[in-house]
């Protein structure tokens, strides 16, 4: 008998660090012993996305794992909208993007760090905001201590996925920042509790 959490916890760490085909055989198998979980689909699905597109792949498993604690099932089919438009239905994405990003920001490659501020008081938190424009919209970070905000604030809202991704883009420019390694060891630790639960 397979230890299902355990497996689980294996393969996420897996996909965090990029290995996908290792992650995949994973979920794979936790597919095969637990047919009903569709979550272990989903995260199988990450996995294929990620050969095209490991930047989508990593934003799309960092709001999943948010939101299925909150709701599974609104989770699920939010993600199997976006693969739905992603295979190819242009005009579903384009609705998804729309709904994404019309009641806060028109559609931009990249929002500036000030705007996104003030679109995360609008909005009311900063879970919400990022959710709104992760999809379609980049962050634009202009100065480091906006960098260590917007991570810091990403590791405590659990999109540590994303983090590790700012955190390895920007760690050439900052290499050795005390603040860098601090944001490192925290998301670390967050790992860690997670593991032990």
């Amino acid at each position: 008998m397979i230890n299902e959490s355990r497996l689980l916890n294996v393969a996420n760490s897996f996909f965090t660090q990029r290995k996908f085909e290792k992650a995949l055989f994973l979920y794979s198998q936790l597919s095969s012993e637990f047919p009903d979980n569709k979550e272990y689909q989903i995260y199988a699905l990450f996995c294929d996305i990620a050969s095209e597109d490991e930047e989508k792949a990593m934003s799309l498993y960092d709001y999943f794992v948010v939101v299925k604690d909150e709701n599974l099932e609104v989770a699920i089919r939010y993600v199997e909208d976006v693969i739905n438009a992603y295979d190819g239905d242009i005009d579903k994405m384009m609705e998804i993007l729309k709904e994404v990003s019309s009641s806060t920001i028109e559609s931009l490659d990249a929002i500036r760090y000030e705007d996104f501020k003030k679109l995360i008081e609008s909005r009311g938190s900063f879970r919400i905001a990022f959710e709104d424009i992760m999809f379609s919209t980049k962050v634009a970070i202009e100065n480091k201590d906006d960098f260590f905000d917007f991570v810091t604030k990403l590791i405590d809202n659990d999109f540590n996925t994303t983090a590790y991704t700012y955190l390895d883009g920007f760690n050439e420019y900052f290499s050795y920042d005390q603040e860098i390694e601090k944001l490192y060891k925290k998301l670390e630790e967050k790992k860690i509790a997670i593991n032990h639960k």
